[in-house]
């Protein structure tokens, strides 16, 4: 009896209509991550087992896929377990390697292994799929794409300023009018904790504060005293719970909540170089916005924290973040080589677009025309004139089969072709093409040049 086909949990087909709708989504970042100077790299889908584990935390570990050694691993590893009962042994036994988490991590392997091959600052960009064996729900894969690009061996607050530039672009070109560039720092967010008095409460700080649009300025409060953070370091910081104004009249508020830390006020100083400058080159549709909430990735960013904000007309969440960090190469032994990169979120991205009816109708144009089939004859006249329609880059086909004539217009509706081409006894004698327009019914006989124009 046959199985019933199926994919594992958290993947996805993709039809041949929504293929070209990624790859309409991936063409116009990859197009703006090369006008901005990045170069494409690629990585292996699975990295050894020790690249990978550690980085990402005690609940990345758990979500990365593990691979079973090939071959007779199963009577190897419990050989080596009954020999020295040891379970790391006997892990490394059944699996050395694992599908890549994200793309970062092997970046900075790559990085550490080519240094000597690589000049920096060094700009790459990198579209793959990574996996993780995370619980599959809206909006969450097990198999999805990343889109990163990043800048190694600069310290020089110039590239942030490009990465803004860099999304306003692309989100610009995709349609994307009025996505918030978020942008905060993570020397602001410590020079907060050192105030209040609860630098050692860092984490449970701004986690709280993150949650603030969520659970609105009592919620935050409550879970801060939760957290064992004292009311009166709650007080000093009541002006972000009402933090609005312009970014210069933002950036002034914070250079007073911060006047007694070193650290705050040099993340007040880098967030004004960027927004600065970021305003006075200007955008072209996107809108830059100070968020002193914005507290993704504590445990690797030391500088610029990004985050992008669809148009508010669409309810989902951020479509693209990243930031700056000062030793991603650390844990492969390269130290001081600082970084910053920003990642676009394809499948959100593509739900956006989707719900917004942003997709240009010319996406999902296939073949222009499809020539009908009458017998071996027409079907050979009408492949010498597809030879060169094709040369000349017009997408057209053959019905391959000398089936029904109406089988074959049927076909040509189904798959949504505006043109189809009719060649019997007569076009053979004239060395003509009869066209018809399928949406117009319009039917009219042209030579091959005139048919290479309509079709262009």
């Amino acid at each position: 009896m046959a199985s019933k086909p199926s994919i594992p949990k958290g993947t996805r087909d993709f039809s041949p209509i929504e293929v070209a709708k990624r790859q309409y989504i991936i063409q116009i970042i990859k197009s703006n991550f090369e006008k901005f100077g990045f170069q494409p790299i690629e990585t292996p889908s699975f990295e050894n087992s020790d690249t990978l584990m550690g980085k990402y935390g005690e609940e990345g570990d758990r979500l990365i896929f593990k691979i079973l050694n090939s071959g007779d691993y199963l009577s190897k590893a419990d050989a080596a377990y009954l020999e020295n009962k040891d379970s790391a042994k006997l892990t490394s036994s059944i699996s050395e390697k694992a599908l890549r988490y994200d793309l970062t991590v092997p970046f900075a392997r790559y990085v550490v292994q080519h240094q000597n091959e690589i000049e920096f600052p060094f700009k790459r960009y990198q579209i793959q799929p990574v996996w993780r064996a995370d619980r599959p729900q809206k909006g969450r894969f097990r198999e999805f794409f990343q889109c990163d690009a990043d800048v190694v061996g600069s310290k020089s607050l110039w590239q942030e300023v490009e990465l803004v530039q860099l999304y306003d672009t692309v989100f610009t070109d995709l349609g994307l009018i009025g996505a918030t560039i978020k942008i905060n720092n993570r020397k602001i967010l410590s020079g907060i904790a050192e105030v209040i008095g609860a630098s050692d409460k860092l984490i449970d700080f701004t986690v709280a504060l993150d949650k603030l649009d969520k659970i609105g300025e009592d919620g935050v409060k409550k879970e801060m005293i939760e957290k064992g953070i004292a009311a009166e370091a709650i007080v000093k910081v009541q002006p972000l719970f009402n933090f609005i104004g312009t970014i210069s009249e933002k950036i002034d508020k914070l250079s007073d909540l911060l006047s007694s830390s070193v650290e705050g006020l040099k993340g007040v100083e880098e967030l004004r170089f960027i927004c600065d400058n970021v305003m006075k080159l200007g955008l072209n549709s996107a809108i830059l916005d100070l968020d002193v909430t914005l507290a993704r990735g504590l445990n690797y960013y030391t500088g610029a924290i990004f985050e992008v904000a669809p148009p508010k007309s669409v309810a989902m969440g951020s479509i693209g973040g990243g930031g700056r960090y000062d030793d991603l190469t650390g844990i492969f032994g390269l130290k001081d080589m600082s970084g910053v990169g920003i990642s676009f979120g394809l499948d959100r991205i593509y739900l956006v677009i989707e719900e917004l009816n942003l997709f240009p109708e010319t996406v999902t144009e296939t073949t222009k025309a499809l020539f009908i089939n009458y017998g071996d004859d027409e079907a050979f006249y009408a492949l010498q004139a597809i030879q060169r329609l094709r040369a000349a880059g017009i997408k057209v086909e053959l019905y391959p089969d000398n089936a029904k004539v109406a089988k074959q217009f049927q076909h040509a509706d189904k798959r949504r072709i505006p043109f189809a081409v009719i060649i019997g006894k007569q076009e053979l004698e004239s060395n003509t093409y009869s066209l018809k327009n399928l949406s117009t019914g319009e039917q009219i006989s042209v030579d091959f040049e005139k048919l290479k124009v309509t079709l262009l």
